[in-house]
């Protein structure tokens, strides 16, 4: 049995592939991704899904399915691994500025954080859990979709909608004289 009904590949035909590709892969991997470490991380990500979703390929294209699920697998790992470093850099901003900001400044920003707390906290559930996703965790409209299991285009609205209600709390109208 080569395939099952819940699109799984049967493990002898994953270690198959594994002999014919492994060395092919690695070194796309490996040049794709400029470091050992990660380029090993995305080859077992690669066999992993073709073990729990290989099925789904067919046989004459497996070859180009296994590398194209290795390409999305590496560029997945180069975006986190930019997240993690803007992150980083923010967070090292942050306290950096912070130990240089005066106390009233301190106060200031402690008080417009506290100012979005709460206008994020007015939001409908449904918003505010796709913002916070989307802001704080650094996801993907599409991975908060998969997540949520919604359409795209509903976090897309709810998105849309939360920063309209967010910008006129924390916006409020300036009145000229």
């Amino acid at each position: 049995m080569a395939t099952g009904n819940d699109g799984k590949l049967a493990p002898e035909i994953v270690h198959q592939l594994f002999e014919t590709h492994a060395g092919e892969l690695r070194v796309f991997l490996t040049g794709m991704l400029r470091d050992h470490d990660l380029a090993d991380e995305a080859f077992q990500l690669t066999f992993s899904k073709a073990l729990q979703s290989g099925g789904q390929s067919r046989e004459e294209t497996r070859k180009g399915w296994l590398f194209r699920v290795a390409y999305h697998e590496a560029m997945a790992l180069i975006r986190r691994n930019k997240i993690h470093r803007k992150s980083l850099n923010d967070l090292c901003q942050m306290t950096s500025g912070s130990l240089n900001e005066s106390p009233d400044q301190r106060l200031l920003d402690q008080e417009h954080q506290e100012q979005i707390r709460q206008a994020l906290a007015s939001l409908p559930e449904n918003q505010r859990v796709v913002v916070i996703a989307r802001i704080y965790e650094n996801r993907t409209f599409k991975e908060i979709s998969e997540e949520l299991e919604i359409p795209l285009g509903t976090v897309l609205t709810r998105m849309r909608l939360a920063i309209k209600t967010l910008s006129r709390q924390l916006d409020p109208p300036s009145h000229e004289s």
